[in-house]
Order: structure tokens, then sequence, then C-alpha cells
């Protein structure tokens, strides 16, 4: 399983973002990846790369759709190949979930 954390957003359209991030979050949500969303980002479980490059295409469609001039995107990735991993076994192991 392959853990990302993503945020992407426009930084050319002032102080609050949150029309756009909200539409992001739409995508996420239609693409049936297990997802945990948090106040900066969003972490998201995906088998392949491609589902989460699939995604990120499709958020930056939408804001270039928004005419959002300028993107920022965010993206940090746990693939792990030695055992299987999860958003709730990673806060697990930390004692956050049980």
């Amino acid at each position: 399983m392959i853990i990302a954390e993503l945020a992407i957003f426009p930084t050319s359209e002032g102080a609050s973002v949150s029309r756009y991030v909200r539409e992001v979050i739409k995508i996420i949500e239609q693409s049936g990846l297990n997802h945990e969303t948090g106040g900066m980002s969003t972490t998201i479980e995906s088998p392949d790369l491609a589902s989460i490059f699939r995604v990120i295409e499709e958020a930056d469609r939408k804001l270039v759709e928004m005419k959002a001039k300028r993107i920022h995107v965010d993206l940090r990735i746990d693939h792990r190949l030695d055992k299987e991993a999860s958003i709730h076994s990673k806060l697990a192991s930390l004692g956050l979930k049980k």
C-alpha cells in the first residue's frame, strides 16, 4: 500500500483559498481511495502511484478551470514494500488510534 500526503492549492488567489480546496477534496472523495483530510493536507491510501497521480492531475485541472494563475502542490509518498501499511496502522503505531 502507498500512503501519500497531498496539499494542492492556488497561491495566486488571495488570502483565502477554501473554495478551491473544497473542490480538490471533492475530487479526492470521488476517487474512491481511502483518505483523511486534516487542517493542512490530505492523507491518501492507494494501491499504486498511478491512482495518486490521477487524483493530482484531476485536481490540477479543476484549479485551472477555476482560473487559478499559480498552483502549489506538496506531495510526500511512503511506499512500503516490506509490509502492509495504512493510515490506520501508522496512527496506531503512535498510539493515536485503537
